[in-house]
C-alpha cells in the first residue's frame, strides 16, 4: 500500500492533521504524521528526524506531503538527501500552501518585537523561503486563495492570497504542477477538494485542471 507521511505548519502538531490524514486513508493511501518543534528551535534542525522518520517505512513507495512550513520543512531534507547515502524511498511531494519564495506577512511581523517572539526561530525560514525545489521527486503545489486567515490583520497581502500566504509566495519555475482552489490556508488542512487534488498527484503526477 502506498503510503504519505504529513508535515504540519508553525505553531501546529500532528493533531492538525487528523482530518486530512482520514480523508487520504479514505483514499486508500497508508498515512503517517510527522511532529516536530517549530518554536523553540530551528524548524530546518528538524530535516534529520524528517528523514529517519521517512525511513522508517515498509513501503517502496514514500510519498510526502507539507502544510506551509512543513512543506518548507520536507524541501529542505530532500535537499539533503542529495548528500546522504541511505535515501528514502522515491515518491511524489505535495506543499500545501508553502511561501516557496519567502512570506510577506511574516517579514512585517518580524519588524516588531512581539512578532519576532511570535516567529521565533521559524523567522529566518519563512522570511527567506528555499534556495531550490530538488529534482528527484515530482513536486506540486496547491495554494489557497479564498483569503480569510490571521494573516490579514498584520496589513494588505499583495494579490490573490489565502489569509496568510500570497499566491505568488507559493509559485516557482522549479514545481511540475501549480493549482489554485477556493479555500483558505487553515482550509488546506480540511477541505475534501485538496484531499483528491493531492491524491491526484500522488497518483498521476500532476494535479486535475479539468474542473
Amino acid at each position: 500500500m502506498p503510503e504519505v507521511v504529513l508535515v504540519h505548519g508553525l505553531w501546529h502538531r500532528a493533531w492538525s492533521l487528523v482530518l486530512l490524514r482520514r480523508h487520504l486513508e479514505a483514499e486508500g493511501f497508508r498515512v503517517r504524521c510527522f511532529s516536530y518543534p517549530t518554536w523553540n528551535r530551528k524548524p530546518f534542525e528538524s530535516t534529520t528526524e524528517l528523514a529517519d522518520f521517512c525511513r522508517r517505512t515498509s513501503s517502496s513507495q514514500l510519498h510526502l506531503a507539507g502544510h506551509s512550513l512543513g512543506g518548507l520543512l520536507i524541501l529542505k531534507m530532500l535537499e539533503q538527501q542529495d548528500q546522504d547515502r541511505q535515501q528514502i524511498p522515491p515518491g511524489q511531494v505535495v506543499l500545501l500552501g508553502s511561501p516557496v519564495s519567502g512570506s510577506q506577512v511574516a517579514k512585517r511581523i518580524a519588524t516588531t518585537v512581539p512578532g519576532r517572539l511570535f516567529l521565533r526561530h521559524a523567522e529566518s525560514s519563512l522570511i527567506n523561503g528555499v534556495d531550490a525545489i530538488p529534482p528527484q521527486q515530482k513536486c506540486g503545489m496547491i495554494a489557497g486563495n479564498l483569503p480569510q486567515g490571521l494573516g490579514r490583520l498584520t496589513g494588505r497581502i499583495d494579490g490573490p492570497n489565502d489569509g496568510t500566504v500570497a499566491v505568488s509566495e507559493t509559485v516557482s519555475d522549479q514545481l511540475d504542477d501549480h493549482i489554485q482552489l477556493a479555500v483558505s490556508h487553515t482550509g488546506l488542512l480540511i477541505s475534501s477538494q485538496v484531499t483528491r487534488q493531492l491524491a491526484f498527484f500522488v497518483r498521476e503526477g500532476c494535479f486535475d485542471h479539468s474542473n
